[in-house]
């Protein structure tokens, strides 16, 4: 096929601030973890689809299968949709003190 550019389960980025190996980041709409660490304004690359362990507000109680929402201020997901951007579904239940969550992210 002469128009195929690429699978789609990476994206190449220029973060303002350095990103760690693992640590998400929002790009507009779309949740990517970077691949290895990045360093602030230094081109890189993130995964786009798949399951992964990421902080949440432990405070929120998830069922299995919810949409997750992305809080960019506490760069955590949280079950609150008001002021956050849909990035996925639990893949695990998480209760009320635990810290991070299973999530198919851009599900």
């Amino acid at each position: 096929m002469k128009n195929y550019v690429q699978d789609g389960k990476t994206i190449s980025f220029t973060p303002t601030a350095a990103v760690a190996s693992g640590e998400a980041v929002l790009l507009a709409t779309l949740l990517v973890v970077a691949i290895g660490a990045i360093a602030a304004n230094t081109l890189g690359e993130g995964v786009t689809e798949g399951v992964f362990e990421l902080p949440k507000k432990s405070t929120d109680v998830v069922a299995l299968g919810v949409d997750l929402y992305w809080d960019d201020t506490e760069k955590e997901l949280t079950t609150t949709a008001t002021d956050n951007t849909k990035v996925g579904k639990a893949w695990l239940a998480a209760g009320n003190g635990a810290e991070t969550v299973w999530v198919k992210i851009n599900a």
